[in-house]
Protein backbone atom coordinates (compact mmCIF):
# COMPACT_ATOMS: atom_id res chain seq x y z
CA UNK A 1 0.00 0.00 0.00
CA UNK A 2 1.24 3.51 -0.65
CA UNK A 3 1.79 6.21 1.99
CA UNK A 4 -0.89 8.12 0.12
CA UNK A 5 -3.13 5.69 0.78
CA UNK A 6 -2.71 4.91 4.03
CA UNK A 7 -3.00 8.54 5.06
CA UNK A 8 -6.09 8.39 3.01
CA UNK A 9 -7.44 5.47 5.62
CA UNK A 10 -5.84 7.12 8.43
CA UNK A 11 -7.54 10.32 7.30
CA UNK A 12 -10.95 8.11 6.77
CA UNK A 13 -10.89 6.50 10.00
CA UNK A 14 -10.08 9.88 12.14
CA UNK A 15 -13.13 11.44 10.21
CA UNK A 16 -15.06 8.79 11.61
CA UNK A 17 -14.14 8.98 15.13
CA UNK A 18 -14.81 12.48 15.19
CA UNK A 19 -18.57 11.89 13.36
CA UNK A 20 -19.53 9.06 15.60
CA UNK A 21 -17.98 11.01 18.90
CA UNK A 22 -19.98 13.60 17.81
CA UNK A 23 -23.07 11.94 16.60
CA UNK A 24 -22.95 10.54 20.26
CA UNK A 25 -22.21 14.35 22.00
CA UNK A 26 -25.61 15.01 20.02
CA UNK A 27 -27.49 12.07 21.01
CA UNK A 28 -26.10 12.77 25.07
CA UNK A 29 -27.67 16.08 24.11
CA UNK A 30 -30.66 15.09 22.58
CA UNK A 31 -31.28 12.82 25.96
CA UNK A 32 -30.48 15.58 28.08
CA UNK A 33 -33.05 17.97 26.80
CA UNK A 34 -35.47 15.26 26.60
CA UNK A 35 -35.13 14.80 30.45
CA UNK A 36 -35.60 18.54 30.90
CA UNK A 37 -38.36 19.00 29.15
CA UNK A 38 -40.24 15.81 30.50
CA UNK A 39 -39.33 17.20 34.44
CA UNK A 40 -40.73 20.92 33.18
CA UNK A 41 -43.67 18.71 31.71
CA UNK A 42 -43.85 16.81 34.70
CA UNK A 43 -43.53 19.82 36.94
CA UNK A 44 -46.35 22.03 34.95
CA UNK A 45 -48.80 18.87 34.95
CA UNK A 46 -48.40 18.85 38.97
CA UNK A 47 -49.04 21.68 38.84
CA UNK A 48 -52.11 21.77 37.08
CA UNK A 49 -53.36 19.46 38.81
CA UNK A 50 -53.01 20.81 42.27
CA UNK A 51 -54.62 23.67 40.53
CA UNK A 52 -57.27 21.57 40.01
CA UNK A 53 -57.41 20.42 43.32
CA UNK A 54 -57.65 23.33 44.64
CA UNK A 55 -60.66 24.24 42.14
CA UNK A 56 -62.63 21.47 42.96
CA UNK A 57 -62.10 21.87 46.57
CA UNK A 58 -63.53 25.45 46.67
CA UNK A 59 -66.18 24.46 44.00
CA UNK A 60 -67.25 21.58 46.33
CA UNK A 61 -67.11 24.03 49.80
CA UNK A 62 -69.28 26.74 47.68
CA UNK A 63 -71.96 23.85 46.88
CA UNK A 64 -71.73 22.85 50.69
CA UNK A 65 -72.01 26.43 51.63
CA UNK A 66 -75.42 26.42 49.45
CA UNK A 67 -76.62 23.50 50.84
CA UNK A 68 -76.22 24.63 54.14
CA UNK A 69 -77.77 28.05 53.01
CA UNK A 70 -81.00 26.31 51.77
CA UNK A 71 -81.55 23.76 54.59
CA UNK A 72 -80.93 26.79 57.33
CA UNK A 73 -84.21 28.44 54.98
CA UNK A 74 -85.98 25.41 54.89
CA UNK A 75 -85.66 25.23 58.84
CA UNK A 76 -86.51 28.82 60.09
CA UNK A 77 -88.92 28.25 57.48
CA UNK A 78 -90.65 25.21 59.17
CA UNK A 79 -89.74 26.94 62.50
CA UNK A 80 -92.08 29.57 61.96
CA UNK A 81 -95.18 27.49 60.66
CA UNK A 82 -94.60 25.58 63.97
CA UNK A 83 -94.92 29.29 65.99
CA UNK A 84 -97.68 30.05 63.86
CA UNK A 85 -99.43 26.99 64.66
CA UNK A 86 -98.84 27.34 68.13
CA UNK A 87 -99.72 30.10 68.50
CA UNK A 88 -103.12 29.82 67.22
CA UNK A 89 -103.78 27.05 69.53
CA UNK A 90 -102.55 29.11 72.81
CA UNK A 91 -106.00 30.31 73.77
CA UNK A 92 -107.07 27.12 73.20
CA UNK A 93 -104.31 25.49 75.17
CA UNK A 94 -104.85 28.18 77.69
CA UNK A 95 -108.47 27.69 78.15
CA UNK A 96 -108.00 23.92 78.39
CA UNK A 97 -105.28 24.25 80.92
CA UNK A 98 -107.73 26.13 83.42
CA UNK A 99 -110.26 24.04 82.65
CA UNK A 100 -108.25 21.03 84.45
CA UNK A 101 -106.80 23.09 86.82
CA UNK A 102 -110.88 24.43 88.11
CA UNK A 103 -111.95 21.44 87.91
CA UNK A 104 -109.89 19.51 89.80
Amino acid sequence: MSLEAIEKVTQVENEVRERRAAAEAEAKQIIADAEKEGQALLQRQRSAGAEAGRELLRQAEERAAAAAKKTAQAAEADAAKLRETAEKHLDAAAEFIVGRVVKH
